[in-house]
């Protein structure tokens, strides 16, 4: 018909048999949008943000419901309920001014036990407490002398109260441990 037009490609297009390339473009366009939500949704499981509602978990077999995520996270923290189990403690709460070394434990509270080998990915020392956030300094990480016990070297540039920030990972838990720690610091 119009063998010589734009349409002509048009028209194969609408009269292809089995719908030709149109069907070929919805099946794609399904399968991203449907391997993008896969995508999500296991990030947000694997992440233990979300986890798997108790209508369907309790029609899971006993076998596949260990390899789903564990339920009871603690609301205000949005952080799995055995996370709250464990904290960072200063040893010592004050510091001189200049070249400090600071150390802290990573305690498991229902036991009061040091928890060894966990790491430590994020810290920040900076001097929120006292009205002025962005006044920070660097914190290198130091060798450990005894198990679960973690070290910073850091110059302490003001007198004044600080706030000492951390995130770890601790072997066999999921999900991240965070503290904010107060630490005077004095001339």
């Amino acid at each position: 018909m119009h063998q010589n037009t734009p349409f002509r490609d048009f028209e194969e297009f609408e009269t292809a048999p089995g719908g030709g390339r149109a069907r070929r473009i919805v099946g794609i366009a399904l399968f991203a949008t449907m391997l993008l939500a896969a995508i999500g949704l296991g990030y947000g499981l694997g992440r233990g943000t979300w986890a798997v509602p108790s209508a369907i978990s309790d029609h899971v077999p006993a076998a596949l419901a260990g390899w789903l995520p564990r339920r009871g996270t603690n609301s205000e923290a949005g952080a799995p309920a055995a996370l709250k189990d464990y904290a960072f403690n200063l040893v010592g709460s004050q510091a001189k001014q200049g070249e400090a070394t600071l150390a802290l434990r990573l305690v498991h509270k229902p036991t009061g036990k040091p928890v060894p080998d966990a790491i430590i990915f994020a810290h920040r020392l900076d001097m929120a407490p006292a009205g002025m956030p962005t006044m920070t300094t660097e914190l290198e990480s130091q060798p450990a002398t005894e198990p679960g016990l973690y070290r910073f070297k850091t110059n302490l540039t003001m007198a004044g109260d600080w706030q000492l920030s951390l995130a770890a990972k601790v072997q066999g838990e999921i999900g991240t441990v965070q503290n904010q720690l107060a630490l005077k610091v004095v001339p």
